[in-house]
This record gives structure tokens, sequence and C-alpha cells, in this order.
């Protein structure tokens, strides 16, 4: 038996900071129904898809919340796995930039990069904008705000990691030359090449030093890994980078990573440039789609214009949510939601198109033969018109499908059910009926219309799957497989066919607009509720009893010497008098406000009690209490000097 050939597809690896919207799931869609296409044509398909779970955004918003950020991304992933569930998504792997095998393969990357020089330390002085996690300079700017969402950014200057991107321009220049196809839509192509590549790279920050949640660099605990290098690296781990050689080797390189339009850049230009510096394969092709807007504007939680797809799914079925995204929007460009379109061609394709022509054939069937499929032999010209169109239907869907063309597939599709529902109206079998002298002319359109109907069911399997098993159920007949569309004439002869329920009811357009708005207004007040509610709860679990207070054992502490950590920018190093036999070795990350020499002979308010942790190689045996505000940090002291020791209550 021949293996079949892997075919790995990615989608963007989301950023948890709050529930998916129909922007947001549009990808996985796509994903899904890529993958089922392509499995239906023999290939061993592997789709990934995921969290990308640090950064200071998430550490924000899980403070906004009251919670910690593991907390928080736990919530978000376990809703986005129902989601998933909900919206019948056939993803092979989960992968969570939280879990501790990716956190491994990070630090292991990072090290190799850093061991062979293609990333140092430096210095960065720019402007960074939280919500995009991304660096600015001024002249990049636009009106003082950042140049891709508009919103405020902040001067930073830190110590930072840099990975020498400079060092790949002139091989991103030819992989973009070599390989016209690795990056579509085309135009897509020219935008990196003149707004990036063409204008000269500069070396990419790739850790953190304001915050720590994050992938520690494993050989500088004051720095975490940043986005570029964590989140990307998931592509990877997900598929046992560093746990399991075989099945890595099977599926990498990805055969296309699919994304917005939003995140081009570090899927072109950064990603493909690790991979260079960690000589791996480049993956195939990156195809990055448009938007799903809202009334024009990009859909947005602060905005109020969110759709989201589960009032979608339960009101009119994943099928039908499935159809609308593939055939409305043209993938790779920006498509606009509106409710109004969803239901007219709810009506007009499912009900009036396909659900119509299945309710003709079935009923014409069970009235003339008893339910039963016979083939005639008598034909003429419009037999050989349909049965022609069912051919180039079949040949147009898989070079569409192939070429990332779905709405145009769907419309082939579509366009050989309109032919067929006019194939009814050409042949008058209501007429043919009327006359025993006609029978074999009845049995030879009855046929076809079923045939016709397989060949539907077949074509229509990778994006409505239930669907496609109704028909067949209701033609009596089993999956002949996904190829079987491409041969007219395979129905069986002596078929049952049961009318049944009609696949798609016809929907009041009004009423049901009322209906899905509600459902919609309803779902986002609940999520702002359960927000709300979990962001009490953890300000409730904040409080503490008295006896709580008292086990933390907090003392006066008297600084005896205070030197730099050997081994550590910010660290600084102390030997405190706390009232005991021998003085007790703290560690404090607050070098960057304090000299050494100014604090010796100082009072401090130490945590006494506190379980002692290595850091940097030495024992910290307590803490030293600070306050801090914006980026200014105080030691807390006492007014008097008070006896080493003394309780602090």
């Amino acid at each position: 038996m021949t293996e079949k050939k892997p075919y790995y597809i990615t989608t963007p690896i989301y950023y948890p900071n709050s529930n998916l919207h129909i922007g947001n799931t549009y990808t996985s869609i796509i994903a899904d129904v890529l993958k089922r296409y392509k499995n239906l044509n023999g290939y061993d398909t592997y789709l990934v898809t995921g969290t990308d779970e640090h950064g200071q955004k998430i550490m924000r918003t899980a403070i906004s919340h009251g919670t910690s950020p593991q907390k928080f991304v736990d919530i978000i992933a376990d809703e986005t796995k129902v989601l998933w569930k909900k919206l019948e998504i056939d993803y092979d792997t989960f992968v969570r930039s939280t879990d501790p095998q990716h956190e491994e393969d990070v630090k292991n990357i990072f090290t190799k990069l850093y061991d062979q020089g293609d990333i140092y330390k430096g210095e960065y002085k720019g402007y960074y904008c939280t919500p995009d996690e991304t660096f600015w300079t001024e002249s990049q700017l636009v009106d003082g705000k950042c140049p891709e969402c508009g919103r405020d950014v902040e001067y930073q200057e830190e110590e930072t990691y840099f990975f020498r991107l400079s060092k790949y321009e002139d091989k991103l220049k030819e992989l973009f030359k070599d390989h016209p196809d690795f990056l579509e839509p085309q135009f897509r192509q020219k935008e990196m090449l003149n707004n990036f590549i063409d204008k000269g790279l500069s070396d990419l920050s790739v850790t953190r030093n304001t915050f720590d949640w994050g992938v520690d660099v494993p050989f500088d605990n004051e720095h975490v890994v940043y986005v570029w290098i964590d989140a990307l690296s998931c592509y990877l781990s997900a598929i046992g980078y560093g746990d399991n050689k075989k099945k890595f080797e099977k599926y990498w390189p990805a055969s296309v990573h699919l994304i917005g339009k939003d995140i081009v850049r570090f899927h072109t230009i950064i990603w493909p440039a690790l991979l260079m510096a960690l000589d791996l394969p480049i993956p195939e092709k990156v195809f990055a789609h448009g938007w799903i807007l809202f009334d024009n504007d990009k859909m947005s939680k602060s905005k109020g214009n969110i759709m989201y797809p589960e009032p979608l799914v339960e009101l009119y079925g994943v099928d039908a949510l499935k159809y609308f995204v593939l055939r409305e929007f043209h993938f790779g460009s920006d498509g606009n939601f509106s409710s109004q379109k969803y239901m007219e061609r709810y009506n007009s394709d499912l009900v009036n198109d396909l659900g119509n022509l299945v309710s003709r054939t079935t009923s014409m069937i069970d009235k003339y033969n008893g339910g039963l499929v016979a083939k005639g032999s008598k034909t003429d010209t419009y037999d050989e018109e349909l049965k022609a169109l069912a051919k180039t239907t079949y040949d147009d869907f898989v070079s569409q499908m192939d070429n990332f063309k779905f709405n145009e597939a769907l419309q082939t599709v579509w366009t050989f059910i309109r032919r067929a529902n006019k194939y009814v109206d050409e042949t008058e079998p209501w007429i043919l009926g009327r006359d025993e002298a006609n029978k074999d002319r009845l049995n030879t359109v009855l046929y076809n219309l079923a045939e016709s109907l397989r060949i539907v069911a077949q074509l229509i399997e990778p994006v409505m799957k239930n669907t496609s098993k109704e028909i067949l159920k209701k033609l009596g007949t089993d999956n002949k497989g996904f190829a079987s569309a491409g041969e007219f004439g395979l129905l069986e002869e002596g078929a049952k066919v049961t009318k049944g329920a009609n696949l798609f009811d016809r929907l009041d357009v009004e009423v049901e607009l009322k209906k899905l708005h509600d459902r919609n207004n309803e779902l986002i007040a609940q999520r702002l509720k359960n927000s709300d509610d979990k962001k009490e709860e953890e300000e409730n679990k904040a409080e503490i009893s008295f006896e709580d207070f008292t086990k933390v054992e907090m003392v006066v502490g008297k600084i005896l010497e205070a030197k730099e950590h050997p081994d550590a920018d910010k660290l600084l190093v102390f030997t405190i008098d706390v009232g005991e036999e021998n003085p007790r070795t703290i560690i404090s990350g607050i070098k960057k406000w304090y000299e050494p020499s100014d604090l010796v002979g100082k009072n401090v308010i130490v945590v006494k009690n506190l379980a002692p942790r290595k850091m940097r190689g030495i024992e910290s045996q307590g803490m030293i209490l600070a306050s801090e505000f914006d980026d200014d940090l105080s030691l807390l002291t006492t007014l008097k000097d008070i006896k080493p020791g003394s309780k602090v209550s």
C-alpha cells in the first residue's frame, strides 16, 4: 500500500485575550475545510491550532480581570476548545505556548541561536505598542501613534537580546524571487519586499525584561523570550520538534500556514529568517486572508461590533455557517459580514436551490416509482448537457479548491445545482408521468436528477459534511468517495429514496434577524458578566483573615553589606542582620534604583519566614519589602533606628 503524502496545515496561534468572534474563527473554519478536502483526496493531513499565551498584553488583561495570567489563559484556552468542538474543527493538536514541552523547545531554540551568534545582547530604544506587541522607531509612528492600530505607544529603553534579522536579508530576497508562490495572494509579496525587505532589515528585539510572564531565557532569567520566537515556534513543537523526531521529520515543513493579513510580516520575514538560522526547511506556502468586517469595520470587542459564531450555529447549524463563510468571502480579500446577507443566502442557496432540488427529486421518485431509483434508456440533448456540466463541475471544483479559491469552488457547485433545477423544468417529469408510454424517459430524468444530487453531496462533503451525509441517506446510497463525483452514473438502480424532512427550512428574515441579534447580545452580556464575576471572585479570594496575616513574619533588618550579584545585571545581594545569631543573605532586584554603597547601615522591612530560593546560583533567605509606582521604587524603612529583629505588625 502506497504511503499517503503528508500535508501539514496550521492556523494562527491565537492570542487569547478574549473570546473568539466570527472574524477570529474564519481561519480555523477554512483550515478545517482544507483538511477534510485533502483527506478526501488521499493525503495524510495534520492540522495544528492553538493559543499564544505569553506577553505583557495578556498579563495586563489578566490583572484587569482580577486574576493571574495562567488562570486567565487556562479559561480562554478551554473556551476556545469548546468553540472548536461546536464548529466541528477537526484539529490534530491544540498547542499552547505555556505547554511544558513547548517552553522547553523555546529555551533550546533560543540557546542554539545564541550559541551560534544569531542572538546577541544589546539595548533597545524605541516606542512600544502593547496591543500589537511591536516596537517602532519615531519615524515609523503616525501622528505619534502606532502605525498599525492607531493606539498610544510607550517610549522604552531597555536591555534586550537581538536576533540578527539583517543577516538574512539577502536570503529572504532570494526566497521571494525563487519561490513566487511562497506567499499568496501575490500582491502581498510586493508589500513585504517594498515596505520591509528592500528598505533594509534591522535586527529584531526578541526578549523583554519589563515583565516576567513568558519563557525565561535559560542563561539570563532577567529576560523572557518574546513572541517572535515563542509563538512562532509553536508550529514546530506541535509536531514533535523537541520530543518526537520521527513525527517532526514526517510533517515539516508546513504545507501551508493560514493567517490573517495583519501578521504577514511575522510569518514571511521573521519566521523564515528564524528557520534559516535553525537550518530548517521553509514552509511551502503562507496564505494571508483578509478580514471579515462588520459594517465595513474590523470586528472589535471595544467597538461593540462583534458577531459570535455560537448563535449562528445554535440557530442555523454549523453547515450553514461554513457554507456562508466560504461562499460569501473571497479568501485573500476583506469581506463584510451582514446578518441580512446571511439570511438571504440561506434562503436563496440552501433552501431555494439545494433544498428545493432534493425535495423535488425525492418527491417525484417516491410518487412515480414508489421511492425506488430506476435507470431509463431514452435520452435527449438536455441529458447530455447535464452530464457534461457534471464533469466540468468536478474538474473546476478540484482546481479551485487546490488554489484556495473556496468561494469560486462553491459557486461552481451551485451553478450545477441551478442547472439541475432548470433540467426539471426543461424535461417536465410531471407531464411524462401522466402517460405510461413515457415511463422509460421519466426514469432517465429521475435518475439523472438523483445522480446529480449524489455528485453534489460528494463535492460539498469537505464544507458541509452533515448535509452531504443527509443527502446520501435520502438517496439510499453510500459514500463512494470524493473522486466518484467525477463520474456520472454510479448511483445504484433500486436504491431506496426517502423524502423525509426538509434539508433547510425557509427563514422569515425579519423574525430571524431579531432572534439572532438578541441571542448574540445576550451572549455578549453574559460574557461581560462572567468577566466581572470572575474579577469579583478573585478579589474576594484576595481577602485574608487576621490569622492568615499573622503567619507572615515581618521584622526590621539592618543592611550590613550590599553588593552586585556576580551573574545578574539587575540583582543586589544583601547581608542583613535580622536579630539572629547569623546574618541572612537576601537577594533583591532593585539595582536599577539604588547604589549598593548607599544602602549599608539602613533599616529595611524583611519577610523572615519566606521559603528560601536560589536566584542565579545564590540562595536568598527572605524578602525585602518595597513600594513601586510607575517606574519608581522605594524600600520600606522605619522612622526611628529600631533594633534588628524587631517584629513588624
